[in-house]
């Protein structure tokens, strides 16, 4: 039964990369190291484990998370192999809120990536411990320590190195562990399944013995009885240098770095051994918190044990072709049985736990119960959704719930016939549960289906899922970009509603100030009225109710408001008069009202893009990027190979992976990823609201 598993043994472990540096590879080499799989699959061969869906085995790529379950070393270890690509960066969101902790794995080549960048941030916001993998040290061109330094400066990371590489390039053999002071070299006729513990060579012993002194002096520094003793020249043990740089880890104030190639199948194992020494159990990160439903302001916590109330995080909703909607969650407390009744304090409904499944990818195994620390699908739940707590009945709480980035791009799709009308509504609707960052709407003005999404790629897998899964055929309009609309100034208005309805009076007066909030900050509502009993907490609710309604439509062209302020200043109330409704009504008008007098500037998604392109192209580079009003951050040489930095918008952006290969013979490659919302030039703008209204 899940809860007699030995907490301090469990792993809960995300791999999350910059695409094309190896993160899949890694994974296949843990699953096959650990007995999971018989064969090692291979990308390019389309046969992973974990890119398991008909696009990913085509592509290459990630794009669905995929869990799975291993055991190394007595301890059990559920693994979450995340997509690489940005327009897929929801599925990493999701996955780092309920992971104890992450191996992120860096190209030896390419270093910190842009989507490297974004994988770490997210992880900073939650707080996940983690230790890195540098791969591709057999490429050419790789270089283990000038990635070390790029963690450093470009993540503001403290990376502790574990282990050094043995050899470089087309001559590296194995990995040089720090912590014992000797050589592993794997063996090429088994599939790297073996190794030999040497010496260390004689030419390396000087590096070794430098960054192992940098190792104890990490180690020494998190404890004073260990630095005290370091000071006076005593060997620290292996154990206290383990258990100190576990201790920085799990505090997020080191990060160890191990070395490797998993393609050519060395250093996998010493990684997993990473895993187990370094990376938290549930029982090492501090109790989950949430909210009562019934007092949000009443913090709840709940620690990671079998004997607490059960608390468990829906993280991904899927729509299996066997089982139906699956949902996968994170048991964070207490424990729950087939057939058992869970409580969903968003819905304020009862579930049902129909079936429980230990998910290895796409594969699935019937297991009776889930406890605390377990990752686990669960057929049967109906109305639950990505981001819901589920809970007791008699114990609820609401856990944070998971923040996803919006869609920057949309495209019109409609159906090729009246048959194919209800499929599609119905496959869409589908595909929205399972993808929030995947959103559908009608176009008020023509009628037209728009989808949007966070990227060309995105766009193009959802309607390749929509042909080939629901067999839906559809037309599709060219990608369009999703605009936004902010208020460049500040303004003030002031509603009232007045009416008489249902038989009675309902009146509120609402004044309110809506100005520019920082970029980034999307809605921000602050009220000056504070709740008493001449004004109850439930009209002040309703007023920041009928704000959020209004911001989901801006002025210009009904495009969602971004990074405004609004003060609530006033509330005109009447005594049995001023109903939620009434406030919320008013509020929605003096907001209205304070955006058309605020100067609002319809806003355009910026991207961050990084070409990496031989030399000899980067003048045609440059000149492109002009051409498409995009502004040069800067340019460095990196492993032979010249880097440009550049925002650029996204209007400018769309078909530039043609475009390049045709401007490089097909040897530059690009990542693109949102960096931030600016304001359109002027003579857009009026040319975007001219066409609206016919001018």
């Amino acid at each position: 039964m899940a809860a007699k598993v030995d907490l301090s043994r469990i792993r809960n472990i995300g791999i999350a990369a910059h695409i094309d540096a190896g993160k899949t590879t890694t994974t296949e080499r843990i699953l096959f190291y650990t007995g999971v799989s018989y064969k090692m699959g291979d990308v390019d061969d389309g046969n992973t484990v974990t890119d398991w869906m008909e696009q990913e085995q085509e592509r290459g790529i990630t794009i669905t998370s995929a869990a799975i379950t291993s055991t190394w070393k007595n301890h059990r270890i559920n693994i979450i192999d995340t997509p690489g690509h940005v327009d897929f960066t929801v599925e990493v969101e999701r996955s780092l809120r309920v992971l104890d902790g992450a191996v992120v794995v860096f190209c030896g080549v390419g270093g910190v990536e842009p989507q490297s960048e974004t994988v770490w941030r997210q992880a900073d916001r939650y707080r996940v411990p983690r230790i890195t993998f540098i791969n591709k040290l057999d490429r050419v061109g790789s270089d283990f320590f000038r990635v070390v330094e790029m963690m450093k400066t470009r993540l503001g990371a403290n990376p502790v190195v574990m282990q050094i590489p043995l050899g470089s390039e087309s001559s590296f053999v194995g990995v040089i562990d720090l912590v014992r002071m000797r050589s592993l070299v794997w063996r090429a006729a088994d599939l790297g399944m073996s190794y030999d513990v040497e010496a260390i060579p004689e030419a390396c012993i000087e590096q070794a013995e430098q960054y192992r002194r940098l190792l104890i002096e990490a180690a020494a520094e998190q404890d004073e009885t260990l630095i005290e003793r370091y000071l006076e020249g005593e060997e620290l043990t292996e154990e206290e240098i383990v258990r100190s740089i576990r201790q920085a880890t799990i505090a997020n104030r080191a990060v160890p770095v191990f070395c490797g190639s998993a393609f050519r199948n060395k250093g996998v194992q010493a990684l997993l051994d990473g895993i187990v020494d370094y990376l938290p159990s549930p029982i090492d990160i501090p109790p989950v918190k949430g909210f009562d439903p019934r007092d949000e302001e009443k913090i709840l916590e709940r620690a990671a044990d079998p004997s607490e109330p059960f608390c468990a995080l829906a993280f991904k909703l899927w729509n299996d072709a066997f089982a139906g909607y699956l949902t996968f969650i994170r048991v964070y407390s207490g424990k729950a049985a087939v057939g058992q009744t869970v409580y969903n304090p968003r819905t304020k409904k009862k579930e049902r736990l129909g079936r429980l499944l230990k998910m290895h990818a796409n594969k699935r195994e019937d297991i009776q119960e889930i406890a605390a620390g377990d990752i686990a699908g669960v057929v049967g739940l109906k109305e639950t959704a990505t981001g819901d707590t589920l809970c007791t009945i008699d114990k609820p709480i609401v856990l944070g719930s998971i923040a996803f980035p919006k869609p920057v791009i949309s495209i019109a799709i409609e159906p090729k016939s009246t048959e194919d009308e209800a499929k599609l509504i119905e496959a869409m609707s589908r595909l929205a549960i399972e993808d929030p960052s995947f959103l559908v709407k009608q176009d008020p003005e023509t009628g037209q289906t728009i989808i949007n999404g966070m990227g060309e790629l995105h766009l193009e897998i959802i309607v390749d899922r929509l042909r080939r899964e629901f067999n839906v055929a559809a037309n599709v309009g060219r990608p369009q970009v999703a605009y936004r609309e902010a208020v460049m100034a500040q303004a003030s208005a002031t509603a009232v509603f007045e009416r008489h309805l249902a038989g009675k009076d309902a009146y509120a007066e609402v004044e309110l100030t809506i100005e520019p909030a920082e970029s980034g900050q999307g809605f921000v509502f602050v009220s000056l009225v504070r709740d008493s009993r001449d004004v109850p907490k439930a009209l002040i609710q309703a007023a920041r109710s009928g704000v959020e309604a209004s911001m989901t439509s801006g002025p210009l062209l009904g495009f969602p408001m971004v990074d405004a302020k609004i003060t609530l200043k006033r509330l005109g109330l009447r005594e049995d008069a001023s109903t939620e409704i009434a406030v919320q009504s008013a509020s929605s008008a003096a907001v209205r009202q304070a955006m058309e007098k605020a100067q609002p500037a319809l806003m355009e998604p910026v991207m961050a893009v990084e070409v990496v392109t031989p030399s000899e192209f980067v003048g045609e580079v440059l000149g492109d990027i002009n051409s498409r009003n995009g502004e040069i951050l800067n340019s460095e040489i990196r492993a032979g190979a010249q880097v440009v930095k550049a925002l650029c918008p996204l209007r400018g952006m769309f078909g530039y992976a043609t475009d390049l290969r045709s401007l490089t013979q097909g040897r530059a490659t690009y990542t693109m990823e949102f960096k931030k919302y600016a304001p359109v030039p002027a003579k857009l703008q009026e040319q975007l609201t001219s066409r609206r209204y016919g001018y």
